[in-house]
């Protein structure tokens, strides 16, 4: 055992004074964007969107159960957590290379030489036995060629588990869209089939007072054409509201029960009075910490960063050790006993002289997929001060759109009234009633686009922000007066 230690303190002695490192010092780049949003009021809040948990924001049971069914069965999110798993493996194997590898070996020989090979002249027989412990080429890390691979894996590991935690806030999203686009489109499939039931009263109508001479054909054909629109529009939104259903489907991962498909927007109108409609979003400085693919997007500039040292300690002597320590006999039996030890130590070492420009070219490359990195972590970060940008301006707009356009919708509806009242007095003529009629239905459809818009906005809104990635909300912490 002491030959062994003493073989063996020569290799922790070089790895303790192994300290160089030729990876170049990580700073983060600076902001390329404006210190405030785009429509942004300025205003403080103590309550980031990102740390609102998403029950506390998408407050109808059945769209809780549809994100529940989401999160345990949609295959995209179920990729990204098995791609942490690989990357975490794959890092156990990169930074196991920091440690030399010891294996215990045995092995035994019997060979025979026959006499006429033989340098006695007798048939030899010769029997050889060994046990030993050791190190297979351990490179001493003298220039951080080995740390810096280990932390470019370390890097590439949080960033996939980042990338984890957008597809979760994506995933969450998405849900809650196609959730309120199947409720918008239910809406218009039910106002459709409605006015189809009430196109086709008013043909029946005109029918019968062409039967009795009162109506024209031509009042005729108006009706029959305004059937025949309706018509096509309940066809149109049946087939529409099936597409969203199957949209649902493949984002939940599973069969969705009918019980939670919703039946129209209203289901979803908390959505509009809770908290998103008002809050601000927060200083875009809090985007790097919030938004998990800007927070991706830095990991892999840290990656890119840790393999320029990797490059550069490449022009430098690399230096591997092999030794062993054990015991060694030509028969079994003496294998243990007293003058049958035996070790070995071989160190070498690896200069390069020539290369043919290997080593530049690498270290350019390495160079450039850092500037590249950095470059597509600008480009997420000035991306994401886009998206909230264009959700804030459209939150407030929005809104004073659906005011206006339900100011429309009652302006058509006492204009439908009004000129109903008219045809019955045999003031104004069925073609009147009829536009009239068309106007109130475009009006009602456009304010359920509105709505619909109003609120995917308040998701996208919440998306953008980093929201959607823990379940309820973060307590805020109550500062002491000064």
């Amino acid at each position: 055992m002491r030959r062994i230690a003493f073989t063996l303190a020569p290799v922790a002695l070089a790895a303790a004074l192994a300290g160089c490192s030729l990876m170049p010092a990580y700073e983060r780049p600076a902001l390329p964007v404006q210190d405030a949003y785009a429509g942004d009021a300025g205003k403080a809040t103590e309550q980031p969107v990102a740390d609102l948990g998403w029950r506390d924001v998408f407050r109808s049971p059945q769209l809780q159960q549809l994100i529940d069914m989401s999160l345990a069965n949609n295959r995209d999110l179920r990729v990204a957590v098995l791609n942490i798993e690989k990357a975490r493996a794959q890092y156990r194997v990169q930074d196991a290379a920091r440690w030399p590898t010891v294996s215990a070996n045995a092995s035994g020989s019997s060979s025979r030489t026959p006499a006429d090979l033989s340098a006695t002249g007798d048939v030899l027989i010769a029997h050889q036995s060994s046990v030993s412990v050791g190190i297979s080429a351990y490179e001493l890390d003298l220039f951080g060629r080995v740390r810096s691979l280990s932390a470019q894996a370390l890097q590439q590991f949080l960033s996939t588990s980042e990338a984890r935690r957008a597809t979760q806030v994506t995933l969450v999203s998405e849900v809650a869209s196609a959730y309120l686009t199947l409720a918008a489109d239910q809406d218009r499939l039910t106002l459709a089939r409605q006015t189809l039931a009430d196109q086709s009263e008013t043909l029946a109508l005109q029918q019968r007072l062409q039967d009795l001479g009162q109506a024209s054909a031509l009042t005729v054909s108006q009706a029959r054409t305004s059937v025949e629109t309706a018509r096509v529009d309940v066809e149109n939104y049946t087939g529409q509201v099936a597409q969203d259903r199957n949209a649902l489907v493949l984002l939940v991962g599973a069969p969705v029960p009918a019980q939670l498909l919703p039946d129209s927007l209203a289901a979803a109108a908390d959505l509009s009075e809770g908290p998103l409609a008002t809050i601000p979003p927060g200083l875009p400085s809090q985007l790097l910490q919030r938004r998990p693919d800007i927070v991706e997007a830095e990991h892999d500039l840290k990656a890119a960063n840790a393999s320029i040292g990797a490059a550069r300690a490449a022009f430098y002597p690399r230096i591997s050790l092999t030794a062993s320590a054990g015991t060694a006999s030509t028969e079994l039996s003496q294998l243990f006993k007293a003058g049958s030890g035996s070790w070995s130590f071989v160190p070498q070492l690896s200069l390069p002289i020539f290369d043919a420009g290997t080593n530049r070219a690498n270290l350019a490359a390495a160079q450039v997929s850092r500037d590249i990195a950095q470059a597509q972590y600008e480009k997420a970060i000035q991306t994401a001060f886009r998206e909230v940008s264009d959700a804030l301006a459209q939150r407030s707009a929005l809104s004073r759109q659906i005011d206006a356009q339900k100011a429309l919708v009652d302006a058509n509806a006492e204009s439908y009234r009004l000129s109903q009242a008219r045809f019955k007095a045999g003031v104004d003529s069925h073609l009147t009633v009829l536009s009239s009629q068309l106007s109130l239905y475009a009006a009602q459809q456009n304010l359920i686009g509105t709505e619909l818009s109003h609120m995917t906005n308040l998701v996208t809104f919440y998306r953008t922000l980093g929201g959607g990635w823990s379940e309820r909300s973060e307590p805020v912490v109550a500062q002491a007066p000064r």
